[in-house]
């Protein structure tokens, strides 16, 4: 599945859905696809997701000097890359005070 943000403050983002229902559920939002957010809930969820990759941040550190020849493809792109682009479609939403729906 494919998820799709959706604002008229900034271009749309698309997402996994399973990463987009984690970070929903980040958020605070139960992670109901499709689903909005009204303009006056976005702030809050944008502060509640900050909150979220902090503190995963904190608990998952970065994998640093990986040996030369480790498989590319077990490399995995971590929680806090993957919400950035979600992260500044809310804080768009946030300044325009606009709703933020996705699908």
């Amino acid at each position: 599945m494919i998820v799709t943000f959706r604002s008229k403050a900034h271009a749309d983002i698309i997402l996994f859905g399973d990463i987009a229902v984690k970070l929903l559920k980040l958020m605070g939002h139960s992670g109901t696809v499709p689903s909005a957010l009204l303009a006056g809930e976005v702030p809050a969820a944008l502060e509640h997701l900050k909150k979220a990759i902090a503190v995963n941040k904190a608990i998952v550190p970065e994998v640093s000097n990986r040996a030369q020849n480790d498989d590319p493809s077990e490399h995995t792109v971590n929680l806090a890359h993957r919400a950035l682009p979600l992260i500044e479609l809310l804080a768009a939403a946030t300044t325009a005070k606009c709703d933020v729906m996705w699908d």
